[in-house]
Parts: structure tokens; sequence; C-alpha cells
């Protein structure tokens, strides 16, 4: 059990947690590049807080304010809009390998002149990883914590194995295009080289034809 304790304790989740600041009008957009069929999950995950102008520093949270969440892929297919609280947790699936685009930006409905306040946006963004910890407590007397868990291990290894896959191609379609160049380049040096000797031999035959004209030869 130490030993099992000790592997769950090392999560294969592919998590991206940090935080920015934008401005209460701006929208803020993040890339990120994803395997198909891929659960995304944004958890804690965005939580605004406001400045305040009299202590200096941030609030604990954004009264007043919301945040739109908008993700599309890059061919402009759109996998979620949607308007939440000023803290919350989005998911969407990837239908496409690829970069994914994700938009935040607050729901504030002053003029752009006034809407001067500053905010701090945490988001904490988790590839390939379902929300398993409610499903851990209604089914407790069923099935216990362990057995979750192991459940979850198996299942970010399946993310691992997509994600090396989605990966792998990437490097095979780069290796194609690599090739591909290498081969351009090899014929156009050989057209340089005809054109080279082509211009090589008219010069040659105009000037001989030049110096029989001239009766020099």
């Amino acid at each position: 059990m130490q030993v099992l304790t000790f592997l769950l304790g090392f999560c294969f989740s592919l998590s991206t947690a940090f935080y920015f600041h934008v401005g209460e009008r701006e929208e803020k957009c993040i890339i990120e590049d994803i395997p198909s069929d891929t659960w995304i999950r944004g958890t804690g995950a965005f939580k605004i807080q406001q400045w305040d102008m009299g202590r200096h520093d941030f609030l604990e949270s954004a009264p007043g304010l919301g945040m739109f969440v908008t993700v599309t892929t890059y061919h402009d297919e759109v996998l979620l809009s949607k308007l939440y609280g000023p803290q919350g947790t989005f998911s969407f699936t990837s239908h496409s390998p690829g970069e994914h685009i994700i938009c935040l930006k607050s729901n504030s409905t002053r003029l752009v002149a006034f809407a001067g306040s500053k905010l701090r946006i945490h988001l904490d963004i988790r590839v390939g990883e379902h929300d398993l910890d409610a499903a851990i407590a209604q089914a407790k007397d069923k099935v216990n914590e362990v057995g979750f868990r192991l459940e979850r291990l198996i299942e970010q290894i399946d993310q691992i194995v997509k994600e090396q896959n989605y990966q792998r191609d990437r490097e095979e379609n780069f290796r194609m295009t690599s090739e591909d160049t290498n081969s351009n380049v090899l014929w156009w040096a050989f057209a340089q080289i005809l054109i080279l000797i082509s211009v090589g031999i008219f010069q040659m035959k105009y000037l001989k034809d030049f110096f029989i004209a001239k009766k020099l030869v």
C-alpha cells in the first residue's frame, strides 16, 4: 500500500496553473496544443480578483463581475462559449488535434473610458483529466477510493499515450516536410547548373559567330 500510495502521488495529468493581469474590458487568450478526443478541464480554474484603489491590493473576488469563456480551434470552430460567475470551472472536448484558443473576458458593461480597474485572473487548466472527485464521494459505499485512483491513473496513462501518438504524427509530418524541402533544394540546384551550362554554351556560340562575322578567325 505504501508503494501504491507513492505511485499515485505522481499524477500524470498535464496541468497548467498561473495567473495574469488584464484590464476590465480587455480580452486575454492562451493557446493549448492538444491531441484529438481529449477532455480539457479548467478547474478552480478561473478566479477573478479586482484591484482596490484604496487598499492598493487585489480583493479576494470581483463582486458584480462574471467571465466570458470562449474556446475555438484555428479553423474557427467554437467548442465553448459561455458566461460564468467570478469563479468557476469549464470543460470541453477537442475533436481534432492541434492548437486550441482559450479566451477570457469579463462581462463588465462600463464604458472603456471608465473601465480602468485592473483584474487578476487565476487559471488552472488540466488536460486529459475527468472529474472523478464527485464520483468518489457518491460511490464510497460501492468502490473504495483506491480503485478510483487507479482508474484515474489508467486514464491519465491513456492520455499520455494519446499525447505521444500526437507528437509522433507531428514528428513524421515535420520529417516529410524536411525531406520535400531537401528534394526541392536539390532539384533547384540541378536546374541552376543546367541554366548556367546553357548560358555558357550560348555565350560561346554567340562569340564564335561574332568573330566569324568580323573575320577575326
